[in-house]
């Protein structure tokens, strides 16, 4: 029953979004369209704006992949991954998730590839990519644009979401999918 209220809702989560919130504006008396159109103008500034912080976060990233950084650490958790049940298949994904969306898609792609999309690490590194954070990303790009120097406590915060999100999908998909 769980998996069909979650099935429901993951249908008509999006298209109710986008008939809710405008139909809201309305009745509030915002002119939605107008609205929206600034809105979309002041993203492109904050685009042009992050460039050089998105470019340094992705170097760094290639370095650290490249590097084999990652692996490194992987092999190095491995026993802490067996006693709370984490497949050591998914830690590349959570270590390279608070660091680069794109690099982490890429290895949730993998992943699905390898064992198949019902799988439960498919399963389990799709939930975990999406209920996480690219937290050094969002650091490096939106505070640099803002000019947000002491990033200290963000960090820290950021990266325990990113660690409880990993263990909460893990319960999630064990309580849902065995």
């Amino acid at each position: 029953m769980l998996q069909q209220i979650i099935r429901a809702v993951s249908v008509w989560a999006i298209p109710a979004f986008l008939v809710v919130v405008p139909l809201y504006g309305i009745l509030r008396k915002v002119k939605v369209y107008e609205s929206f159109v600034e809105g979309a103008k002041e993203g492109f500034q904050v685009g042009v704006r992050i460039i050089p912080y998105l470019v340094a976060i992705l170097v760094a990233v290639g370095m650290l992949r490249a590097a084999g950084a990652i692996d490194s650490l992987a092999r190095l958790l491995d026993p802490v991954l067996a006693f709370i049940g984490l497949p050591a298949e998914v830690l590349p994904l959570a270590l390279m998730r608070p660091l680069s969306g794109s690099g982490s898609m890429g290895l949730v792609t993998e992943l699905v590839k390898t064992h198949g999309a019902d799988s439960f690490i498919a399963r389990l590194a799709a939930t975990a990519y999406g209920s996480t954070e690219t937290t050094f990303y969002v650091l490096a790009v939106y505070f640099g644009a803002v000019a947000v120097k002491r990033a200290r406590h963000a960090v820290l915060a950021g990266l325990t979401a990113d660690f409880v999100s990993i263990l909460a999908a893990l319960f999630v998909c064990r309580l849902v999918f065995g």
